[in-house]
């Protein structure tokens, strides 16, 4: 595993890694994949003021917080990023995240494209990946799915994903999920230090974008 710092003892710490996609292409289920394939790595749990799903719990998926302790967090300085996504705030932890990484464990984060910006600035060392979905159709079947959201929100969603996916060149590595256990192989030989074929910058992805983006 490739690492980006080094303690003083000659120990390595963890490599961090910046997981973000549109709504709907699989990101949060090919996470949770990995982590479960890969128990070494640790997964960052982030604070949110949305409400929670009924399949979600506290603590598990995510720190589910009133927005004024979130504004709090916010003032103190006490997350590594932040954003207001959908209305709703989404923030990681600084301090959890650097306590994995000093412990030599890789960290991956699972936010949005404005999150990575932030973690990038911040530690410049991080690896980000973008997920994206094979097809509009297949994002539109994929949220409707999930049967949580009214046509005006999917169409809502759908038109803020496309924006989302115009981010793609910003990531440094580019994974298309379209068959999952592909995907999840795929996402797995980056986090082994084994993605060049995946880098952003070597995919021709020029047709998928024509239909993403259009």
């Amino acid at each position: 595993m490739n690492r980006y710092r080094i303690l003083n003892n000659g120990q390595p710490l963890g490599s961090l890694f910046v997981i973000a996609a549109p709504s709907g292409a699989g990101k949060t289920t090919l996470v949770k994949a990995l982590v479960k394939a890969r128990p070494d790595i640790r997964f960052s749990i982030s604070h949110t003021t949305r409400l929670p799903r009924t399949s979600e719990r506290k603590g598990i998926d995510y720190f589910f917080i009133k927005k004024q302790e979130f504004e709090e967090m916010v003032e103190a300085g006490a997350f590594l990023e932040h954003a207001l996504v959908f209305g709703n705030y989404y923030g990681t932890s600084r301090a959890a995240a650097e306590s994995q990484l000093n412990q030599g464990h890789d960290v991956l984060l699972e936010i949005d494209w404005q999150g990575a910006q932030q973690v990038k600035q911040a530690m410049p060392e991080c690896r980000t990946v973008f997920i994206l979905p094979p097809s509009q159709a297949e994002l539109e079947r994929r949220l409707r799915g999930r049967k949580t959201d009214d046509d005006a929100e999917i169409a809502r969603r759908l038109k803020q994903s496309v924006a989302d996916m115009a981010r793609w060149d910003e990531f440094d590595y580019v994974v298309v999920n379209d068959d999952f256990d592909q995907a999840l192989e795929d996402l797995m030989a980056i986090v082994m230090g084994q993605g060049e074929l995946f880098r952003s910058t070597e995919q021709n992805l020029q047709g998928l974008l024509q239909d993403l983006l259009a």
